[in-house]
Order: C-alpha cells, then structure tokens, then sequence
C-alpha cells in the first residue's frame, strides 16, 4: 500500500503545476504574474534538484539526447517555437511524463519502453510540450501567488525525501500535501482536452502519425487493468476519459493520413533501456528470444549486444558488434558501443580510434565528445582530451558535463589550478555556490597555473561570491 500511494503522490506532485484552473482557447495563452524568466528559474531549481539528488534520473547523455532531439523537434513547429525546451528521462518502469515551470520536461524510462512507435513517443512529448507553450504552469503559479511556489518547493522535498526513505517521504508528502494535490484534479480534464488539441496539431506539423495519440492513449486505456491501481501513472496524473480518446480520434481522421516509420535512433534507445533491466542473465535470453523471431532486426542485435556487455560476455560482443558495424546503417550508437567493448577489453587505443572516427563522422552527436574524451582519460592521453574540451567548452560553457570531464582530465595530469577550476564549474553549475568558490579557492593557492589561468580564476572567484551573497540574499527574504 505505501509503495502504491508513493507512487501516485510522485506522479502527481511531479505534474502538479500543470493542472489548476480554466483554460484560455488554444493559442490565447492568456496573462500571468509569473515572467517567463521567472518561471525558467524556478525550473532550474527543480531540475538541479533532480539531476543532483534524485538517483532515478537517468544520467545517460545517449538516452538524454535522444529524447531532446525528438522533443526540440516537436517544440519548433509548436504554438510557440521559441519557448526554451529541455527533455530528461527518469528511471522508472511506471508510464509516466511530466511538464515542470519554465519548459523542463520529464519521461519516464517505462513510457519509452511501451510505445510501439516513434510516433507514439512524439504524442506524449507533443502533450507535454502544449502544457509548457500554453503557459498551464506559469498561470497557476501566477494566481496562486507565493503559496504555490512554496507548494511546489514542499512537493519537491517530499518527493526527494521518498527516493531514498519511502516512510519519511510519504508522510511528508501525505501530511502537507496530498489534500492540496487532491483539490487541483477538478479541473484537470480542461488542461488535458487543451494540451491533446495544441499536442496533435504539433504532432501533424512535425510530420508524425496522429494516429499515434489516440492509440496510445486507448491502449493505455485498455490495459489499466495490468496496472497498479487498476491505471497507469500517466493516467493517474493525466486522467483519461473515453470523451478525450473520442475527440483525438475525430480530430486525428480530419488530419493528412500518413506512415511514418520509426527511426533507427528510436529502436537504439528502446533497446538500450531494455538492455539496463532486470538482471543480466535473464536480460540476455530475452533478447535471444526476440531475436530467434526476428533474427534481422538490427535494433534487437545491438540489444543483444549491450547484454553480452553488461553480463561481462566481452568476446561474444565483440564479435557482434564488429558483425553490426559491417552490415548495419551507420550510427552513433553502435560506434559508442563499439568503443564501450574495447574500454572493456582494455583497448584505449582501439575505443579512441573508434570514438575520433566517430565524432567526424557524426559531428552532432554530443554523446560522442564525452565517450571520447572519457576513453582519451582513461588510455592515457588526457592531454588530447583536455585541448579537444577546451574547444568544447568555447561554445558549451554550460554544459556541465564537459567541465566533469575537464577536471577528470586535470587531475589525472596533475595539474591542480586547472583541476578545481574546472571542478568550481560543476559545482556552480549544481547551483552549489559556497562548495563552488571553496574550489576556486583551492586553484588560486595551488599556484601551477600561469598568469592567464589564475586571472581566469580570480575573475570567476568575483563572480561566484556574488552568487553566494544572492543566495543568502533571497533566502533572507524567503525565511
């Protein structure tokens, strides 16, 4: 029972801001207190929250990519291309995704896993996104004024307490909030009849199968029963009426009819994920099993590879993934894993070469930098890593992974200034200021750096101590 109440309290406390009052009519997204500027900052909290302090994030700049890539697809033929979109993924088997304030957007592992195609995924996300275009969140917020940003602070504590202590988390939860959440769903099904409208247009504008959303949502329907609670989590959060189904059907049939295959990065992404459950073994045989049906299927081969990998089996991955690589599409995917396998195996040299050839080959796959680098650190040629990040980071200063990857690389050279510096960057970066400036502190006595390198740091100690003291600042103002 508290494992089935834990959930339903996450899903919604997640979701929250984005069901409260009447909607305006699609495309008016009508007025607020709460600036769009306002708004993203709240989000940035939640998010840091969540990256840093939640162990169900899912920390796989693969996945994460993927999923922003279809996403920022989605969001740019929106009813509002210029809103900012950010797209992370949660590790949980649950069929979940939830809008947060100022365009940060969760899904959960589970939801990935259970639509049968790309499309299917893109009428979640295109849901979700029409809750952040229509401004649902901020206009909550606005009228609702300082109690519901307290609210959601609360909420957010609960739900972080409750991944490592299910008792405290649900009686934080249960006591100060589950009330609160309760009194919002009344006016749940006006957000959702709003965002299934803006959602499937945006599905249409950006060339998927609007018969995905229907189907989607009626085969959740239909299969409630397999659920806890007799619903899944997403319908929990996002309730779901035979009227809904009825009105995204009839607007799906008046809409251009067309098929659209899934794409290769899709079936990667689902086989990945796959490939991360339940236990080794029994990992293994269940891609064997799918793949003595479909013995082509290129997505189950590279599945059944990442198996092979992960139960330790690195010679029969070896050769399936040279076996991939020959007959396959090229793809990012099959080159990172490829490269996986010879870190495994510990060939540096072999995952680097791979990697290089990789990252000129698809200049816009992130996830290849970082598996490159990191294979350049570990093989003994941080110098390449550090000279290939500082390029990087010429264009990405905030990209929190390069600056982890940069102090990785430092250190195993030896070289401190550069070292906490870079590590200075993650921790502001966390929105950890103090643990920020206590760093660069650190590289200014450790003095190996030259005269551009330290006045780098003394400009950036400045900076960080003026975060420190706006922090203190507004939480002055906050107690």
């Amino acid at each position: 029972m508290m494992r089935r109440s834990l959930a339903l309290l996450l899903s919604l406390a997640l979701a929250f801001p984005a069901h409260a009052i009447d909607l305006p009519d699609l495309g008016d997204v009508g007025t607020s207190d709460l600036s769009p500027a306002a708004e993203r900052r709240i989000g940035e909290r939640i998010i840091r929250e969540i990256r840093w302090k939640d162990p169900a994030y899912l920390d796989d700049p693969e996945v994460e990519e993927y999923v922003n890539r279809l996403g920022k697809r989605l969001g740019g033929v929106s009813n509002n291309p210029q809103q900012a979109l950010d797209f992370f993924v949660v590790k949980d088997p649950t069929l979940n995704a939830f809008a947060m304030p100022g365009g940060y957007i969760g899904v959960h592992s589970g939801l990935i896993l259970a639509a049968e195609s790309e499309s299917e995924l893109a009428s979640v996300l295109g849901h979700e996104i029409a809750h952040v275009t229509q401004r649902h969140i901020a206009q909550n917020i606005g009228k609702q004024g300082q109690s519901s940003i307290v609210m959601l602070a609360s909420l957010l504590v609960a739900v972080l307490a409750a991944r490592s202590s299910s008792d405290a988390g649900m009686a934080a939860v249960a006591a100060g909030q589950a009330g609160a959440i309760q009194s919002q769903l009344a006016y749940s099904r006006d957000f959702e009849r709003e965002a299934d409208r803006a959602g499937l247009q945006t599905l249409d504008a950006a060339g998927f199968d609007v018969r995905g959303m229907p189907s989607f949502f009626e085969r959740l329907q239909r299969s409630s029963r397999l659920y806890e609670n007799n619903a899944p989590a997403y319908l929990r959060s996002h309730p779901l009426t035979t009227e809904r189904i009825a009105d995204m059907e009839n607007r799906a049939s008046s809409l251009h009819y067309r098929q659209v295959p899934d794409s290769a990065d899709f079936r990667y992404v689902r086989a990945k994920l796959r490939a991360q459950g339940d236990q080794p073994a029994e990992t293994l045989q269940v891609f064997q099993d799918m793949l003595a049906r479909t013995p082509n299927d290129e997505a189950l081969r590279y599945g059944l590879i990442r198996a092979q990998l992960r139960g330790g089996h690195l010679e029969e991955a070896d050769a399936g993934v040279k076996a991939l690589r020959a007959s396959a599409a090229p793809s990012p995917f099959i080159e990172s894993l490829a490269a996986e396998i010879a870190l495994a195996r510990r060939d540096g040299a072999a995952a680097v070469g791979i990697l290089d050839a990789a990252t000129k080959r698809f200049p816009a796959a992130q996830s290849l930098r970082y598996a490159l680098a990191d294979a350049q650190i570990v093989s003994g040629r941080a110098d390449d890593a550090v000279k290939a990040l500082r390029v990087s980071l010429q264009t990405r200063s905030d990209d929190i992974r390069l600056w982890q990857l940069m102090s990785r690389a430092n250190a195993t050279l030896g070289k401190l200034t550069a070292r906490h510096r870079a590590q200075a960057e993650v921790y502001a970066l966390q929105g950890s200021y103090p643990a920020a400036l206590e760093q660069l502190e650190i590289a200014r006595k450790a003095a190996d750096g030259d005269f551009y390198d330290l006045s780098a740091v003394d400009a950036r100690l400045r900076e960080v101590k003026l975060m420190v003291l706006e922090e203190r600042r507004e939480r002055g103002l906050s107690n």
